[in-house]
């Protein structure tokens, strides 16, 4: 008998984030320094799950939306620059998403839903003499599925 071993969907998620980053970084010829969680020390560009967040809904089944906060971090604070980096980023991601929807989350679909600009990032856990502004960009990608049956 052979069990397949799963990933827990949290953890499937983070991983599949980073797939993600790191396809679209080859495919795109960007030299992008991505990570699992946050980083110790930042040279942008570079990219990471800043957080994992779960809605669970119940309609006879649960369905699980969990989301990775990906940060991606393209530059010093608001520069012209930074943003026209940033534009182009954001918009070639977007559609690389778009065309190559090969990931595939416990069989969960894997979405990004939305982009969030924040021009005054500032890494809050790094100590004080480690904390710049940078231009970043939020990245919603989201797992949606529906699973077992549960009484309501």
């Amino acid at each position: 008998m052979t069990v397949e071993v799963r990933l827990g969907m949290h953890a499937a998620m983070r991983a599949a984030a980073v797939d993600l980053l790191t396809d679209f970084a080859q495919d795109a010829g960007i030299n992008l320094q991505i990570y699992e969680g946050r980083p110790k020390s930042i040279y942008p560009p570079c990219a990471f799950v800043d957080s994992i967040s779960e809605t669970v809904t119940y309609t006879g089944l649960r369905a699980r939306v969990v989301a990775a906060d990906i940060v991606v971090i393209h530059g010093l604070f608001d520069s012209k620059e930074t943003a026209t980096q940033k534009d182009a980023f954001v918009d070639a991601f977007m559609d690389w998403v778009t065309d190559n929807p090969h990931v595939n989350v416990n069989d969960a679909i894997g979405l990004v839903t939305s982009t969030v600009d924040d021009p005054n990032y500032v890494p809050d856990w790094m100590p004080p003499e480690g904390q710049r502004s940078y231009y970043a960009t939020h990245i919603a990608y989201e797992g949606h599925t529906q699973g077992r049956g549960v009484m309501v």
